[in-house]
């Protein structure tokens, strides 16, 4: 797993969404939980998954109608990472992120 070069507020407001999963799961949900808007979620998560802290596989279920969903998780070290990152979020106070 590689740190990351910047931990924004919108990184940690996903990183949240993802802990608080108690199953891998689906971008739309993580944009939901966050509040964040698609375009700044699935960067975030295609940046996490490249830095070893997220892996994600497309969703098999096929009676579910609708496209596929591709389903992210935390990894044991990206989970450790991102509750580090969570806790020190009223470190950043505003600020557009800190290097880790």
């Amino acid at each position: 797993m590689q740190p990351l070069s910047r931990i924004t507020p919108a990184t940690v407001d996903v990183l949240q969404s993802l802990l608080s999963a108690a199953a891998p799961t689906w971008g739309l949900l993580v944009i939901r939980q966050s509040g964040r808007p698609a375009g700044s979620v699935y960067p975030i998560l295609e940046r996490l998954e490249r830095s070893g802290w997220v892996t994600s596989e497309w969703d098999d279920d096929r009676n579910r109608p609708g496209p596929r969903r591709r389903l992210y998780e935390l990894t044991g070290d990206g989970a450790s990472a991102a509750r580090q990152a969570v806790r020190a979020r009223p470190a950043l106070g505003g600020a557009a992120g800190v290097t880790a």
